[in-house]
């Protein structure tokens, strides 16, 4: 069992680095192997809705983005660590999130997720819920933990002094470790949810502007 992490932020050794650590650390004692892969700093662009990977199996442009769709697919979770910016998250992690769960066809039904916020003081909540919209759309589970998976610091390795914050992120990588075997049984005994063969979708504006009810 493996959970792929991937860190969004740009400095090494810093509070984002300290949680990701420490869930590592857990996830570790509890069996279950990591992949962490940084994000934060590397040249990665947006997505330009060109659909190539549609037709391609991978996005077109040929970076960490690809190299972290093949860890995904492998992996029985994912977490997503960032430090907050302006309450949201590092923008290259969001471009790299953005690209990687469109640009992938494979089922990430029953994959666990999480994510993990370093801020000095606001923020995080909102960046926390920005991050956990990725799972919640692709039939991810979301692995909760004692309060939102954040850890406080200005300086770097500010974030080895909040007790509470470690203690939340240890606890979400024991539930993460506990739903990622849970789920691992139930496929054996029951197998994915079932899904309906076609998918509804509706837009808002249509074509047949006459068939106004």
């Amino acid at each position: 069992m493996k959970v792929l992490i991937l860190n969004g932020s740009p400095r090494v050794e810093g509070n984002t680095d300290i949680a990701v650590k420490e869930a590592v650390k857990v996830l570790k004692a509890e069996g279950i192997e990591t992949d962490v892969l940084r994000v934060g700093g590397k040249d990665v662009r947006g997505c330009i809705a060109c659909n190539r990977c549609s037709e391609l199996g991978h996005c077109v442009f040929d970076d960490v983005v690809n190299e972290a769709a093949a860890l995904f697919e492998e992996a029985d979770g994912l977490i997503a660590a960032t430090p907050v910016y302006y309450a949201s998250a590092n923008a290259t992690l969001i471009a790299c999130l953005d690209r990687l769960f469109y640009s992938t066809s494979f089922d990430k039904t029953m994959k666990v997720g999480a994510g993990i916020v370093a801020a000095r003081r606001g923020g995080c909540s909102a960046t926390f819920d920005e991050l956990n919209k990725y799972f919640t759309i692709s039939g991810m589970p979301v692995a909760s933990s004692q309060y939102w998976n954040s850890v406080h610091g200005l300086l770097k390795g500010e974030a080895a002094f909040d007790a509470e914050g470690l203690q939340t992120i240890r606890s979400l990588a024991r539930n993460m470790a506990f739903l990622i075997k849970s789920i691992a049984l139930g496929k054996k005994e029951y197998g994915l949810p079932e899904k309906e063969t076609e998918r509804a979708s509706t837009n808002f504006i249509r074509d047949d502007l006459s068939a106004e009810s």
